[in-house]
């Protein structure tokens, strides 16, 4: 689609085009709601065959974004960003803090609408050059002033989902000998890994780099599974924490799992296939709620004032919001997904009301 189509259709309040010459890349910052707040979420920094798929994904992610912020009540509203560069800059290069220095202008530019982090092909060291233009950014270093890498707190509120799902599904949220599978062995999927060892689980690794998976493994005391053979190997939860989509008509009718609970960001292929998952007896932890520990913790620790005991109390009650949606879509005849963003969108329809 044109950029003109994907922006007519989106339901948002505000979008920001940029094509920065000097760079020879895209910046596309998607302001989804500030309803309940400045407008926060990533950027990410990565390579798309047309402006226009690198547009459609901030469309597509700020909205979820809004979700995600709703259900985990953090006061901000939901918001995404894209820098598409021909090629990724090597970090620490000349040429990506070149790139990150003229971002940061486009997100000062703002005034504090859109609050930027992490994302995919970004860290904190990325944060540290932003905000030397803009304080409009989280998840710097501690050394400059921030909370740092807040995969871990999105790993362990991911680990809370899993027991509370676990609850629902099997009787009680005991880990001890329960298999799960990880998809996906980056910041949060290996984190996510050492916690549910931890607590008596069953490990099974996947992952692309099929060394990082048998090294995590030989740790852990897990089994490797083939990045390919993920969709049919049996489980009791399956944990996507790789890239979105992964749940399709075509994958859901090989899943041979009683649990879908993982980090990764738009699980889904289409809303549909929330529905699949319920008729196949799989009951699906809503991506956007389960794996908002990020989000928590960047919210708490630099702009809320929380300190660590109320951020933990923050990231287990992801395992209450997760159980109150399995009771609100038992309740409705609906799906897990359809019920969470009820919850979400009713947390927004009162902060507007």
């Amino acid at each position: 689609m044109a950029l003109e189509d994907l922006i007519r259709g989106w339901d948002g309040e505000e979008v920001v085009v940029h094509h920065d010459d000097p760079t020879s890349s895209w910046m596309f910052i998607g302001v989804h709601s500030t309803v309940l707040g400045p407008a926060m979420g990533g950027t990410r920094l990565t390579s798309y065959g047309t402006p226009a798929q690198a547009l459609d994904d901030v469309l597509r992610l700020s909205g979820a974004m809004t979700l995600k912020h709703a259900a985990a009540d953090t006061s901000f509203g939901g918001g995404k960003a894209v820098v598409a560069v021909p090629d990724i800059p090597a970090r620490g290069s000349p040429a990506r803090r070149t790139l990150l220095l003229r971002y940061a202008d486009l997100v000062e530019s703002l005034h504090g609408t859109y609050e930027t982090a992490a994302d995919m092909n970004t860290g904190e060291v990325d944060m540290d050059t932003i905000g030397e233009r803009t304080s409009h950014v989280l998840g710097r270093s501690k050394a400059h002033g921030g909370s740092g890498d807040p995969g871990a707190a999105t790993a362990m509120g991911v680990f809370h989902g899993i027991r509370a799902t676990v609850r629902r599904a099997l009787g009680n949220d005991d880990l001890e000998g329960r298999s799960v599978l990880v998809q996906g062995l980056g910041s949060v999927g290996s984190r996510l890994a050492e916690y549910l060892h931890e607590a008596g689980a069953v490990l099974l690794l996947a992952d692309l780099d099929a060394a990082r998976a048998s090294a995590l493994a030989d740790e852990l005391g897990a089994k490797v599974v083939g990045a390919d053979d993920v969709v049919g190997t049996e489980c009791d939860v399956f944990s996507p924490c790789a890239t979105g989509k992964v749940l399709t008509e075509a994958t859901i009718r090989h899943l041979r799992c009683r649990i879908v609970a993982g980090a990764a960001n738009n699980q889904l292929g289409v809303a549909e296939d929330g529905e699949r998952l319920r008729d196949a007896g799989i009951l699906f932890a809503p991506d956007f709620v389960i794996n908002a520990g990020g989000v928590i913790h960047l919210a708490g620790s630099e702009r809320l004032g929380w300190d660590d005991a109320r951020t933990a109390k923050r990231l287990e009650a992801i395992g209450d919001t997760l159980l109150e949606i399995f009771e609100m879509a038992e309740r409705d005849g609906i799906s897990t997904a359809a019920a969470a963003n009820r919850l979400a969108r009713a947390r927004i329809a009162v902060a507007r009301g």
